[in-house]
C-alpha cells in the first residue's frame, strides 16, 4: 500500500492457520462467488485477520492485519446495526460514507458473528468483493449463517490452537533472533579410505526438550519453517573457511526453504562451490517448476543435490529420477537390515545400480554396528555415515578426523575427482 489507511490497525504476527479453517473459508468463497473469505477475532478494539482464502491484496489487507471497527463496516456488522449482507455498498446509504467501504475498496459485504459455545464472541466470519454483487442474497446469508454457527462449537478449541500456536511462534521466533541453538557435525566418510568427504550440519538446541526434529515441525506449522531453516544454515555456514580441502558442508532444507530464501544465503557463503544441499519432505517436489529451477541454479554454482531416505517409498524413487541427484542416502531402515536379510542387500544393490547409471554416490545412512558396517562395504557402498563411524560434534577438528578402515573384499568404484 502506497499508504496507510487510516481504518486499519496495527499488523499482528498470526500463526498459519489450520487446514480445516483453510478448507471452510475456501468452500464459504467458492459458494458465494467473493474475492475474499476471512475469519477474525476480536482483539481489544480491534478485528484481528487471523485466516483467509482468496486474493486479500487488492483490499490491502493480509494474514495478521487488523480493522478497527468503532465506525466502520466491520463494527456495525458486530453490533448488529447492518444487516449480513449488503450486495453494493456504495450504493447503499448506511455503508455509502463508511471509511473501510472506500478505502478498502469493497463493493460487496457478507458478515456474521462467530460465538464460542459458553456465547462468548469470537470475532466475525466474512467475505468481501471488490465490486458490487447483486446476486448476493438470502441463500448466501444461510451459508454464512450455517457456517458461522458450525464455527460456534469449534471456536472454543481454536482459540486455545490460536493460542497455542501464537505461543509456539512465540517461541520459535524468539529462539531465531536470540540464536538458541547451536551445530553439530557429523562426517560422512569414504568407506574405501576412512577419510571424510562431507560434514551435515545438524540443529541442536539449547533448553528444547523435544528434540529438533520437533522443533522444525513446530516452525513449519506456523509458517516459520523457512525462517528457521535459514537461521540454521547461516549459522553453519560460519564453519565453512575452517573446513580442510575436500571436505563439503551439508546442509539440510526443505523445498519451501528451497524457494524462500536459500539459493541467495548460500550463492552468498563465498565458496558454494563446497557445499551440499540435502533435500527433505520429498513428497512436495512434484511437477513445482520453481523447485526444479531452484535445484538447476545450485548445480550451475557446483553444489551438490543429496536425496535423503531412498529404499522406503516409490516417493523416493520418483524423486531420484527426476532430480538425478548427486547423492543417494540408503535409509537407515535398509542399512540396519543388511547383514541377515537378502532381500535388503537386494535394494541396496538395485539403488547401486540406479546411482550408477545416473552418476551419483551412494551413502549408508545410520550405521551403527560392526555388521553393518560390514555389509555396506561388501555392497560397495561408496560413502557411510553413523554412529560407529562418527557422532555428531561441534568441533570440528574432530568431526574431520579420518576414521580407521575396516578390511573388505568388495570393490569400489574410484573415489570421485
Amino acid at each position: 500500500m502506497s499508504r496507510r489507511h487510516v481504518c486499519l490497525g496495527p499488523q499482528n504476527e498470526v500463526p498459519e492457520p489450520s487446514a480445516a479453517v483453510v478448507d471452510l473459508l475456501g468452500l464459504l468463497q467458492r459458494r458465494t462467488g467473493m474475492d475474499l473469505a476471512w475469519l477474525g477475532r476480536f482483539d481489544g478494539q480491534l478485528l484481528v485477520l487471523q485466516a483467509m482464502s482468496g486474493n486479500p491484496r487488492p483490499f490491502g489487507l493480509s494474514p495478521g492485519c487488523s480493522v478497527r471497527y468503532e465506525d466502520v463496516l466491520f463494527g456495525q456488522v458486530r453490533n448488529a446495526s447492518l444487516p449480513p449482507l449488503i450486495p453494493d455498498t456504495r450504493r447503499d446509504p448506511r455503508t455509502e460514507s463508511s471509511a473501510s467501504v472506500r478505502e478498502l475498496g469493497v463493493g460487496a459485504y457478507a458478515a456474521m458473528p462467530v460465538l464460542d459455545a459458553s456465547g462468548r464472541l469470537y470475532g466475525l466470519l466474512g467475505c468481501l468483493n471488490r465490486h458490487p454483487r447483486p446476486s448476493l442474497g438470502e441463500r448466501d446469508g444461510r451459508l454464512l449463517w450455517l457456517l458461522a454457527e458450525f464455527l460456534t462449537g469449534y471456536v472454543s478449541d481454536l482459540r486455545e490452537m490460536w493460542e497455542a500456536r501464537s505461543r509456539t511462534w512465540s517461541r520459535i521466533q524468539n529462539m531465531i533472533d536470540e540464536g538458541h541453538f547451536t551445530i553439530a557435525y557429523q562426517p560422512i566418510v569414504d568407506l574405501r579410505t576412512g577419510q571424510p568427504v562431507a560434514l551435515e550440519a545438524l540443529t541442536r538446541l539449547e533448553n528444547f526438550p523435544h528434540g529438533p526434529g520437533s522443533l522444525f515441525t513446530d516452525a513449519a506449522d506456523v509458517g516459520l519453517g523457512p525462517e528457521l531453516e535459514l537461521a540454521a544454515i547461516r549459522r553453519a555456514l560460519t564453519a565453512l573457511p575452517e573446513l580442510p580441502g575436500g571436505v563439503r558442508l551439508a546442509v539440510n532444507a526443505s523445498p519451501s526453504t528451497l524457494l524462500n530464501g536459500l539459493v541467495g544465503v548460500l550463492l552468498e557463503s563465498g565458496a558454494p562451490e563446497r557445499l551440499a544441499v540435502e533435500i527433505t519432505e520429498n513428497e512436495y517436489l512434484d511437477d513445482d517448476h520453481d523447485l526444479i529451477a531452484s535445484i538447476r541454479t545450485l548445480r550451475d554454482h557446483d553444489i551438490r543435490i543429496v536425496v535423503d531416505d531412498m529404499g522406503t517409498c516409490f516417493a523416493g524413487l520418483q524423486l531420484v529420477l527426476r532430480l538425478r541427484p548427486d547423492v543417494i542416502k540408503i535409509d537407515r531402515f535398509i542399512i540396519q537390515g543388511m547383514p541377515t536379510d537378502p532381500a535388503h542387500q537386494a535394494v541396496a544393490a538395485g539403488v547401486t545400480t540406479i546411482a550408477q547409471a545416473i552418476g551419483s554416490r551412494v551413502v549408508a545412512e545410520g550405521i551403527e554396528t560392526t555388521a553393518e558396517l560390514t555389509a555396506a562395504r561388501d555392497a560397495a557402498l561408496d560413502y557411510g555415515q553413523g554412529f560407529l563411524l562418527a557422532t555428531p560434534t561441534p568441533n570440528l577438528r574432530t568431526a574431520c578426523a579420518p576414521i580407521a578402515p575396516r578390511p573388505s573384499t568388495a570393490t569400489h568404484r574410484p573415489p570421485p575427482d
